[in-house]
Order: structure tokens, then C-alpha cells, then sequence
């Protein structure tokens, strides 16, 4: 006799007391266990989804969107879930559609579904035009970054099978955990597919703590630190070493200009050009060894 599949809904969570409620009584109805990470609420939070019969993960202060994913991926793997799904407190992801966001898993047809805003595109216009607009533009960059092509990289509702979390590696704490996960996954070899899924922005319009500039800015800068980490020799090494080479060369042609002149030459636009040139390299320099420290951390951490 088969086993029912233990599947588990990870909802992060940040002073959504109005709306906790309600996501965690719908998605009991489809899923084996509710996990919340309370991420650091002042609000009645976490006592609100404890009271319900979730199982509660508190931070005793907001460190964001990304460590609560982690703190709820650790939790899952200790509870050996065989799909774990992740959807927003706020309601806009309808906990209804669990069961189509999980049945991909369930079947063995991928290692992470995304229930996707943009792949009805009838669902997709009832996204705010800006949102719409950045949301195509960071799953532009991703899709770059990961050479996939995935239609909607920032959703957050999200199945996953047990063998996807216990070979991602996520070390984002804010919203850009969400891309990094995806390319991740890629490098890893697991399948991803998408699934149609609605959204309930007028819920989220009221109740979203998240400011969407500041979201994309994250996300963005993000995408771009695990671009430098992947190859930061390649994206930022080889640019500095050649801003040395210029600069060097410049400081070689001012030594003989003295020599012949026995007297310093200025030239403002000579000298605008080296400051510049120096200043790139030192820039260069500073985020690849920022980066090589991030990747030595990250070894340490997944240790």
C-alpha cells in the first residue's frame, strides 16, 4: 500500500496578521503541514498562524524574504517532505491552486514548479503595468544569467521535490533568493516548469510590505552578485587587470614627455583619463575580492 505524499506549505511571513489567517486555513485543506517563518513580526503574526495549527519558525527580527525561505527549506528537509510549496501570507497567491502548483512534482515531470503570472496571458494583464514591466525585465536577466527561459522568475508560489532542496544552495537573505535559487537550479541539472496560477493583487495592493522600487533594486543587484561570484575573475578581474595595463602605459608616455621636457607636462585630459582608469581598477579590484570573500563564506556555510 502507497504512502499519502507528505507535502508541506512554507509560507514566509512579516507582520501579515490580516491575512495569515485566512492562507493558512486554505492551504491546510491541501496540503500534510503548514509551516510559517515569522520573520521577525511585531504584529500578532505568528500567535495568529500558532493558534491555527501551524507550525511556527520565529526570527527574532525581520532579516527578509530570504532567510525566511531558508529557515523554511531547513524545516522542510528535517520533516524529509517529499514537496514542499511555497506561497506569500499577504493572499495574493490562492492556496487553491495548490494541488495544480504540486502535481508536476508529484508526477515526477520536474524538480520545481512555478506557478506562473504570465503563462495564461489573460492572467497576466491583471498585473499593475509597472509590475508587469519589471518583472519582465529581472526574468530577462535571469533567463541570461541561467540560460533558461523561464517566463516568470519572481514568483514566489512554488513546489518543490526533495531532491531540489536538498541540492540548492540559497545564501540570499532578501528578495533575490527567489533568481537565485532558479540558477542554482540550473546548474544543478533539476527541471523546472511552469503552471498557470492567478493573483490576487488587490489583496496584495493593501496589505504588500515590500516596495516594489526597492524589490526590483534588490533583485537586480542580486542577479549581478551571483553573475561576479559565478566568474569573478572573468566579469571583473580581467577588466581591472586591463584598466592597470592603460594606466600603466599612460604613466610610461608622462615619464618620457618629463624626460625629454625636463619638466611635468600637464594635461588635463590626460590626467582625467588616468584618474578615471585608476579608479576603475580599484573599483574592479574591490568587488572581485567582495566577491571572492562571499564565495568563501558560502563554502564555509555549506560545510
Amino acid at each position: 500500500m502507497n504512502k499519502e505524499p507528505l507535502i508541506v506549505a512554507c509560507i514566509p511571513a512579516f507582520n501579515e496578521e490580516k491575512t495569515i489567517g485566512k492562507v493558512v486555513l486554505q492551504a491546510q485543506r491541501y496540503v500534510s503541514r503548514v509551516i510559517v517563518c515569522d520573520d521577525g513580526s511585531t504584529d500578532m503574526t505568528g500567535e495568529i498562524a500558532s493558534r491555527l495549527g501551524a507550525d511556527v519558525i520565529r526570527h527574532e527580527r525581520n532579516l527578509g524574504y530570504g532567510a525566511a525561505i531558508q529557515s523554511l527549506f531547513r524545516r522542510a528537509k528535517k520533516l524529509n517532505a517529499d514537496v514542499s510549496v511555497t506561497l506569500d501570507a499577504d493572499g495574493q497567491h490562492d492556496p487553491r491552486e495548490i494541488p495544480n502548483v504540486t502535481k508536476p512534482v508529484l508526477d515526477d515531470i520536474a524538480d520545481i514548479a512555478i506557478g506562473s503570472r504570465f503563462a495564461d496571458k489573460r492572467l497576466a494583464y491583471t498585473i499593475p503595468w509597472y509590475r508587469r514591466v519589471g518583472i519582465k525585465l529581472i526574468t530577462r536577466l535571469v533567463n541570461n544569467a541561467s540560460r533558461q527561459d523561464i517566463q516568470d522568475t519572481q514568483s514566489g508560489f512554488r513546489a518543490y521535490s526533495r531532491r531540489s532542496l536538498e541540492t540548492l544552495s540559497a545564501f540570499e537573505n532578501g528578495m533575490g533568493v527567489s533568481v537565485e535559487v532558479l540558477i542554482s537550479a540550473t546548474k544543478r541539472g533539476l527541471r523546472i516548469c511552469e503552471i498557470p496560477c492567478s493573483c490576487n493583487y488587490g489583496e496584495r495592493m493593501r496589505t504588500s510590505t515590500q516596495n516594489p522600487m526597492k524589490h526590483g533594486i534588490g533583485v537586480v543587484a542580486s542577479i549581478l552578485k551571483i553573475v561576479i561570484e559565478d566568474k569573478p575573475l572573468t566579469t571583473l578581474g580581467l577588466p581591472g587587470i586591463m584598466c592597470l595595463i592603460i594606466g600603466a602605459s599612460f604613466g610610461v608616455w608622462g615619464l618620457q614627455i618629463y624626460a625629454g621636457e625636463q619638466h611635468i607636462v600637464t594635461n588635463i585630459a590626460l590626467a582625467s583619463i588616468s584618474f578615471i582608469i585608476i579608479g576603475l581598477f580599484c573599483l574592479s579590484t574591490a568587488i572581485t575580492l567582495y566577491a571572492v570573500s562571499r564565495l568563501a563564506k558560502k563554502a564555509n556555510r555549506s560545510q
